[in-house]
């Protein structure tokens, strides 16, 4: 159950046990200002003990980058959900990630890549994830707005793409581009979901 979730239903609880004589308490999705005390510091006390995501165990969002991975969306003009999937599939929200071929960071850039971009420290979370949206959006760019074209580019390199005219053969590019899309998927739903409740 997200977050926004259980904060609408302590919400809906807290306003079946007010007496009769009381305002209702209103039941926005969002926890922020028109929110309940007691739905406030849940939420508060549930960010500041959310683990980091694992990606068996947390719905992607649960992480320490969220607001970070939004302004670099923004930014960039690219869908949150994308980009967070991406760094939940590429580093699992672990900024010290580093990949056996050298790739660093949440995004994890290689160290080309990352200089092209203007990334000075792959390590540095807002660094990172600026230069892996910017390297998305230019895949993005590249093949026609396409997220799994992109995606697969982001994996395996544009020229593969180019090469296969789409996501190339390479299963481990394809289970790549499979898990990103299907966790936009959840993301969306869930949004989806929230919104008419």
């Amino acid at each position: 159950m997200s977050l926004a979730a259980v904060a609408s239903r302590v919400q809906e609880l807290e306003t079946m046990m007010s007496p009769p004589a009381a305002a209702p308490v209103p039941t926005s999705t969002s926890p922020s200002t028109s929110a309940s005390p007691f739905a406030a510091q849940l939420s508060a006390a549930q960010a500041a003990t959310s683990p980091v995501a694992t990606a068996a165990s947390a719905p992607s969002g649960a992480n320490p980058y969220e607001a970070q991975i939004e302004a670099a969306a923004q930014r960039n003009g690219i869908d949150p959900s994308l980009l967070r999937n991406l760094v939940r599939a590429e580093s699992n929200f672990n900024p010290r990630a580093t990949s056996g071929a050298g790739a660093m960071g949440l995004t994890q850039l290689m160290p080309g890549t990352a200089a092209g971009l203007g990334v000075t420290n792959a390590y540095d979370p807002v660094q990172s994830l600026e230069g892996g949206a910017k390297f998305l959006r230019q895949m993005l760019d590249q093949f026609g707005g396409d997220p799994a074209k992109a995606l697969a580019a982001y994996n395996a390199g544009p020229g593969a793409v180019q090469k296969y005219g789409g996501v190339p053969p390479y299963a481990e590019t394809q289970a790549y581009v499979q898990k990103i899309m299907g966790w936009m998927a959840q993301d969306h739903t869930a949004a989806t979901g929230a919104a008419t409740l």
